[in-house]
């Protein structure tokens, strides 16, 4: 055989071993595409946007979350106005009616669960409040089964022929949660709770009954002061807990407050590394679960 016909096969042979995709979804963040991932299983091709090192308040619409948009089936979002910012625009630039608002090629996993935090007054001298409710329901494991349940019924509509396996999964991806969920509990059930830079991190604290002490912000959005800082560090003197802030949050405030109050800091991601799979995600959970514990 030839050098050319060889190099024939191999190609033929890499399309024959390629996943036949059934949907192209583009989730908003890492956590959202480890979800569809562990749901969708070999039947999807997942595209992130928010790389999980940004802060995706802060991210603005760009061609590339355009042109993934434009190819979409499904958009996997966080929802409850985290991307507010830049998804509506990025949409809206991809010209892709199919995945607007209210169309099934639109999922929201906020929306799939209760929130906390709902029903605030959208005030802005309260800061960047969300009225619908804390949006970062994706560090509470309980709540992400719940959303892995109704995104499989979402796949189930466009991809009627694979229901049972993206149902299957989800229910894998719930029993996992309800397996390792007392162990979490278990093994951070002495510690004393944290005081987190923003409310990013409060589910995770709700879930395994953890005191939030309070955030560096002051409010939502809005850098620490020193004031807040040392009023802080006094409703703190006589507790124990952590200080946590994630890679993008500015150090200085959380620093301070650790030398006011003589409490400890952990800097811990919220979101898996890009492309995570389940594991990934109980690796996070893990992290968080161990600093909390010490």
């Amino acid at each position: 055989m030839g050098a050319a016909m060889k190099r024939l096969w191999l190609f033929l042979s890499f399309l024959i071993a390629m996943p036949a995709w059934a949907l192209e979804v583009v989730a908003t963040t890492a956590s959202m595409g480890m979800l569809a991932r562990s749901v969708g299983g070999p039947q999807v091709r997942v595209t992130e946007l928010a790389p999980p090192d940004r802060d995706v308040h802060m991210l603005q619409a760009r061609p590339s979350m355009m042109r993934a948009l434009r190819d979409a089936q499904l958009v996997v979002a966080v929802g409850a106005e985290l991307e507010i910012g830049w998804l509506p625009a990025a949409i809206n630039g991809a010209a892709n009616g199919a995945i607007l608002p209210g169309r099934p090629g639109y999922f929201e996993a906020a929306a799939q669960v209760p929130l906390l935090d709902a029903g605030l007054a959208a005030d802005r001298a309260q800061g960047d409040v969300h009225p619908a409710g804390n949006p970062h329901v994706n560090l509470d494991p309980a709540r992400m089964a719940t959303i892995a349940k109704a995104l499989a019924e979402r796949l189930a509509q466009f991809d009627a022929a694979n229901a049972a396996g993206y149902r299957e999964r989800a229910q894998g991806f719930a029993a996992a949660v309800e397996t390792k969920l007392p162990a979490w509990k278990q093994k951070t059930a002495g510690s004393g709770g944290a005081v987190l830079y923003h409310k990013d991190g409060a589910y995770l604290l709700h879930a395994l009954g953890l005191t939030l002490h309070g955030t560096l912000e002051p409010v939502p959005g809005v850098a620490p002061t020193a004031s807040h800082l040392e009023a802080l560090a006094g409703k703190l003197k006589s507790k124990k807990g952590l200080i946590v802030h994630t890679p993008y949050q500015p150090p200085a405030g959380a620093e301070k407050l650790a030398s006011l109050a003589g409490w400890k800091v952990a800097v811990l991601p919220i979101d898996p590394p890009a492309g995570a799979d389940a594991n990934g995600y109980f690796a996070l959970i893990d992290r968080w679960v161990e600093a909390l514990a010490k």
